[in-house]
């Protein structure tokens, strides 16, 4: 990967982290007041939903940060890598589950079934991303594997040489 390509995606990276942090500071107890009208531990438990959210992306960043650090140093297919990658699925399945939880929340209220169904849909692709990324660690593990391999491989060819 190249240096503009990490630095572009550090780049962005750090905008969303700010932008997240923000969202925490400011948005969320404007939030807070527009659901004043709201029984009080629905209002508590959808404000707590969205900043769990907010947490796991920012968790998600850090760890996508850590992994691009790896790469530029050209040690990304280590088995160092797979906590960061476990870390980011974790996160995301945490973010499909937060995202059911606000149509579980949503369902017996005034809100049209099909928002309730829609928030369903989105629990579930955003679990299916965890799948994805789960499917891209197998695929890190294999890289680890033939690199270890491969590192093996050039030893016994140098002691024979």
């Amino acid at each position: 990967m190249g240096a503009v390509v990490i630095f572009a995606l550090r780049a962005v990276l750090a905008v969303a982290f700010a932008g997240s942090v923000f969202v925490e500071i400011v948005m969320v107890p404007l939030l807070w007041a527009d659901l004043g009208a709201a029984p009080p531990g629905a209002r508590l438990t959808f404000v707590v939903i969205v900043v769990l959210g907010i947490v796991c992306l920012q968790v998600c960043g850090v760890c996508i940060w850590q992994l691009l650090t790896m790469v530029r140093r050209g040690s990304v297919f280590t088995p160092r890598a797979f906590r960061y990658v476990d870390v980011v699925i974790g996160a995301i399945l945490c973010a499909a589950v937060l995202v059911f939880a606000v149509a579980v929340l949503l369902a017996p209220g005034e809100v049209a079934p099909g928002v309730v169904a829609l928030l369903c849909g989105a629990a579930l692709v955003v679990g299916g991303v965890a799948l994805v990324v789960f499917v891209l660690r197998m695929l890190l593990a294999q890289a680890v594997e033939r690199e270890a391999e491969a590192r093996r491989l050039r030893s016994e060819l140098s002691e024979v040489i």
